[in-house]
């Protein structure tokens, strides 16, 4: 497992363990060079690969490590479920969609509010990246080259598969809050880092104005979609899934002012005078950063595969998830601040 995604690990075992009639072992091992997992998958049924690096401020910085981890070192994995025809659910990402083909026309446009323009199917829609300068679609790129992959190694050579296509799965223990159980210099995703600014009573940081748009679904629902893949391989093998909730679209913009009145609500602290700040997309993720304008997701495949919705409305996931981190770390963040900070 790679480090940016134990926690979804974690989550999704605790509730395999609970759901299923049979017991999980958890072995930690660097898939990349562990003499130990080929002989694992061998042993198991079925083989989950959430090892990834997967946060937006390392793709600019690390895209060898971003490259590498997400195509390279999923290499084996692959290599050895098909050649002992063991089943792979394997988890890509939204992002292999890229850009809508929406944000290339002209503003004024109102083909720009026909959902064909940018909503996302997974066996229709293009995908569509930056130029190879902007390293920000190391991540996407890579992780749609070993979903290629994987659909060639079911076509040419029978591998029993299933992708996951992950739109922003947010929740308790889903992300690190800098300094306290992650590290002080690190940017985790959205949703931890408005946690963290609330938390420390900071602006939240909106980058190039929190444009973009994005869908939120709650881990819990998400995890429900997990379980009915592996409970119906029938129904699930062979097919790449969007797992999102279409519902929660919202741009960044709008969920920092909805989460900066939910913690208000949930920690009983009034919200900041000035509760948003906008930074540019170079300063808070450097140079070659480049995004996605929208990303809604088509449901029709796995609402007439395996007959799942989402449930969880934006505003009760972030009730939930924001009192979760106020309770588990406004006191550590609390002595944090008040430490002296060495000369």
């Amino acid at each position: 497992m790679a480090t940016d995604s134990e926690n979804l690990s974690s989550l999704l075992f605790q509730a395999l363990n609970i759901s299923l009639s049979f017991r999980i072992q958890f072995h930690r091992l660097n898939i990349k060079n562990d003499p130990r997992l080929e002989g694992l998958i061998k042993m198991a049924d079925l083989t989950i690969n959430l090892a990834a690096i997967c946060t937006p401020a390392d793709y600019n910085t690390r895209p060898l490590d971003t490259i590498y981890s997400n195509f390279i070192d999923a290499l084996p994995v692959v290599k050895y479920c098909s050649e002992n025809s063991k089943r792979l659910i394997h988890f890509s990402t939204c992002e292999v969609y890229g850009k809508t083909i929406g944000c290339f026309l002209p503003k004024d446009s109102p083909l720009r509010q026909d959902p064909a323009y940018f909503v996302l199917k997974e066996d229709a829609s293009p995908c569509i990246f930056g130029p190879i300068e902007k390293q920000r679609w190391s991540y996407a790129c890579a992780k749609q080259l070993i979903e290629r992959l994987i659909y060639a190694e079911g076509a040419e050579n029978g591998l029993e598969f299933t992708i996951v296509r992950p739109f922003n799965w947010i929740g308790p223990r889903m992300d690190f809050i800098p300094g306290i159980d992650g590290p002080s210099e690190g940017v985790p995703r959205v949703l931890a880092c408005f946690s963290n600014n609330l938390l420390r009573h900071e602006p939240l940081k909106l980058v190039d104005g929190g444009k973009s748009q994005r869908t939120f679904v709650y881990v819990k629902d998400a995890i429900e979609a997990v379980l009915l893949m592996i409970e119906n391989p029938a129904r699930a093998n062979g097919h790449i899934f969007n797992v999102g909730n279409p519902n929660n679209e919202v741009t960044v913009k709008q969920l920092a002012e909805m989460m900066t009145q939910v913690y208000s609500k949930v920690s009983a602290e009034p919200p900041l005078d000035i509760p948003t700040i906008d930074v540019s997309s170079e300063e808070f993720y450097g140079e070659g950063y480049d995004d996605s304008d929208k990303r809604i997701p088509d449901m029709t495949i796995i609402n007439r595969q395996l007959g799942w919705n989402p449930k969880t409305s934006l505003w009760d996931l972030l009730e939930s998830t924001l009192t979760y981190q106020h309770r588990t770390y406004a006191e550590a963040v609390k002595k944090a601040i008040s430490k002296p900070v060495a000369s």
